[in-house]
């Protein structure tokens, strides 16, 4: 952990938003992303707590608490806060197949369970940070395709091309098998295209991740 009083010392700051004047001239994405040293500070505001309720995602009362996919979300703050993004996006990566989708969509029960949150009344901003990683492993090619190192001879067809079909393709094919994809729309993406508003997420992002 590399700020022990970072959580006292930092108070939580979020993205700006577009003016409102401006922002409904269009149904675009209306937040403006923190400075990256501001984004850093952020990171340093994580407990790194003993027990990290965070990336747990426990079922508690029927409810999920803290992140499904079991994200390293402490490793991977604390990386944000001493800079080294390209081991941050490496780490992210480990256990997120799609993090462009999900540091905008996702509710971000992480943040609900954090313990900072509890602490102070202020969680850390896990979703924000998680998108200022994958963004910089786009821009860094830390986040590219992966050719398996061997091919399997096997094919295997998968009908939509929507979020689980893009990740059972994108398994498949890094085990070895060549996948076929079939998509009765037009565009590639399934709810993730024709779904959630560009407000949420733009369709260049799924786009962006389709070349690779």
């Amino acid at each position: 952990m590399g700020k022990p009083t970072g959580f006292m010392e930092i108070d939580r700051q979020t993205s700006r938003e577009i003016a409102p004047e401006e922002r409904i001239q269009n149904f675009n994405e209306f937040h403006i992303p923190l400075h990256c040293d501001e984004q850093q500070a952020q990171g340093a505001r994580c407990m790194d707590c003993g027990v990290p309720f965070c990336q747990s995602g426990m079922m508690i009362g029927g409810m999920a608490s803290g992140c499904p996919l079991n994200n390293l979300i402490p490793e991977w703050n604390d990386l944000v806060y001493q800079g080294r993004w390209d081991l941050a996006a490496k780490r992210l990566i480990a256990t997120n197949r799609y993090p462009e989708f999900t540091s905008r969509v996702c509710p971000a029960l992480c943040e609900a369970a954090c313990t900072c949150g509890m602490a102070t009344g202020a969680s850390v901003t896990v979703k924000e940070n998680e998108r200022a990683i994958v963004e910089y492993g786009y821009e860094s090619g830390t986040i590219h395709a992966v050719p398996p190192p061997a091919r399997t001879g096997k094919r295997v067809a998968v009908v939509g091309t929507g979020p689980s079909g893009l990740s059972v393709a994108d398994l498949l094919n890094k085990r070895g098998h060549k996948v076929t994809m079939y998509e009765r729309a037009d565009r590639v993406g399934g709810l993730l295209m024709y779904g959630i508003p560009n407000m949420k997420l733009e369709k260049w992002v799924i786009d962006r991740r389709v070349k690779i």
